[in-house]
């Protein structure tokens, strides 16, 4: 060996020695899928999603009605996907024409796969009871994330935990499964950009944020396989991380959302067509349809429910991640100017409450919390288009806590409460488990009806009927529900439209 080659060998092994990111182990065959993640696609369709270790000629899906008997067949009309620094390549194929809350069939092909089920999407108007979930601010279990109390020293060393092991809230979601159809998660997944807070990694980011990003689809996957995953962005995946981005230390693949837009921009859907026979509200929905742009901004029906997904990250008046922002990270634009808000309040305008009469609308970002004055550009650019179209509840997380508030406009509280107001019931659920442990209560505003961070847990919205919807806050731990409240609506008007600052909108 030359002198240059022992030189270039010995850096080599120095920089081998450094890098002390943990992956996860790949699988022996590198085709099997991993990381697999089911959502509504349509209202007759499901996208299945899954990671390889290796580029798919084809990706493609066996589906039926029956585990032993797949005898349909769908592939992938794109191909593999991935973007640099992530060790796996990224897939989607959709499964169309199902009967609604109809229970399917379905087996990966490739590698070592199982069979898997799921429901699909409930038809619009169906007035069967259903709950889903809320569990914002999740981050991965092991020795680059999860904190086990409010203590962010004490965190868990074990890499990876078996699900008979995970008594916190993936556990509660495996354990109760069969309670709930589907999960909304806007927002901060699995914290890959906390990579730093572990020492182990110092040297080696580029890997650690890739590693803790396979740690957490794993660890969710026996979830997210089986009940419809449904995502919008949250600051966390905006980029590495806050110092290293404005330092220049990121890698290309770790900036401007790019995980997020990979992973989710060919699963979460556009805005479903009306099922209503009011000929304006169609317009509207087509409208919202053509603007729309998943995985940020988009949403469906899904039994007596219409769900919104927002992006309270960038693309409004000082967003707190977009362009000129103040956490100075200049993501997006990812549409035209003010292309969300005309998205949201065309979708608003569509919802015909004899259709679908819960209109729920999730986002990251809290404009109300008990942590301080919340995001103060979100409530300026959302909150009054959530009054005047009637959202009945605004679900967010970004407070690492659990909160529950009475209906409240501007600051000012609803006096209906919870019989039939006018103004949205806000709930955060950013209590479920991350690096960062619980946050702190600093001053609980009056209208605050629930505030809890003595333990991790999360929200479940439970749709009993057309006037009666159920919030549960459960304890991840144990299973126990820590407050239950019941919001009535009437819902007599078929299209709402309230007035805001004395201006009635037509």
């Amino acid at each position: 060996m030359t002198p240059v080659q022992s030189l270039v060998a010995g850096m080599a092994l120095a920089a081998s020695a450094s890098a002390a990111a943990t992956y996860p182990p790949r699988p022996a065959n590198l085709a099997t899928p991993v990381q697999q993640r089911i959502a509504i696609d349509g209202p007759n369709s499901m996208a299945i999603s899954w990671n390889t270790h290796q580029s798919l000629d084809r990706a493609c899906v066996e589906w039926g009605t029956a585990a032993t008997k797949l005898s349909n067949k769908v592939c992938a009309d794109t191909d593999s996907v991935t973007y640099p620094s992530s060790r796996t390549w990224f897939h989607t194929v959709v499964v169309r024409n199902l009967k609604p809350a109809t229970r399917y069939y379905y087996r990966i092909m490739g590698g070592e796969s199982s069979v898997e089920h799921f429901l699909s999407p409930r038809a619009a108007g169906d007035a069967t009871p259903f709950s889903m979930n809320a569990i914002i601010d999740l981050g991965a279990y092991g020795q680059d994330g999860f904190t086990l109390s409010k203590n962010p020293t004490k965190r868990d060393t074990i890499p990876d935990i078996p699900m008979s092991m995970n008594h916190t809230t993936i556990g509660r979601l495996g354990a109760t499964i069969d309670d709930y159809e589907l999960i909304l998660h806007p927002g901060d997944l699995g914290y890959a950009d906390t990579w730093a807070e572990n020492p182990a990694n110092k040297d080696d980011g580029e890997n650690a944020f890739a590693a803790i990003l396979e740690r957490f689809y794993l660890q969710l996957a026996p979830i997210s396989q089986r009940k419809p995953y449904m995502v919008s962005p949250g600051n966390h995946e905006a980029a590495c991380g806050l110092s290293d981005h404005k330092n220049h230390f990121c890698p290309e693949g770790q900036k401007n959302f790019t995980d997020f837009r990979v992973r989710f921009g060919r699963n979460m859907p556009t805005a479903f067509e009306s099922k209503s026979d009011d000929h304006q509200a169609r317009i509207n929905a087509n409208k919202a349809q053509k603007l729309a742009n998943p995985p940020f901004w988009f949403s469906f029906d899904y039994g007596m429910a219409h769900v919104v997904m927002i992006d309270t990250e960038t693309d409004f008046e000082n967003a707190p991640d977009g362009i000129g922002g103040p956490e100075g990270l200049d993501s997006g634009p990812f549409g035209a100017p003010n292309q969300q808000l005309e998205f949201l309040e065309a979708d608003l305008a569509s919802v015909d409450r004899s259709v679908t009469p819960w209109l729920v609308v999730a986002g990251h970002r809290p404009w109300y919390a008990a942590s301080g004055p919340g995001c103060v550009a979100c409530k300026a650019a959302f909150e009054k288009l959530f009054y005047r179209y009637g959202v009945d509840v605004g679900v967010f997380g970004h407070v690492h806590n659990s909160q529950r508030y009475l209906p409240v406009y501007d600051g000012v509280a609803d006096p209906a409460g919870l019989d039939d107001p006018e103004a949205p019931m806000y709930i955060v659920s950013g209590g479920t488990g991350n690096i960062h442990g619980l946050d702190p209560f600093a001053k609980i505003p009056h209208f605050n009806a629930f505030a809890y961070n003595d333990d991790f847990s999360y929200a479940s919205l439970r749709f009993q009927d057309a006037h009666n919807l159920r919030v549960d806050f459960i304890r991840s731990a144990t299973g126990e529900v820590l407050d239950t409240s019941v919001l009535h609506k009437s819902h007599k008007q078929r299209f709402v439209r309230q007035s805001v600052d004395g201006q009635l909108e037509l």
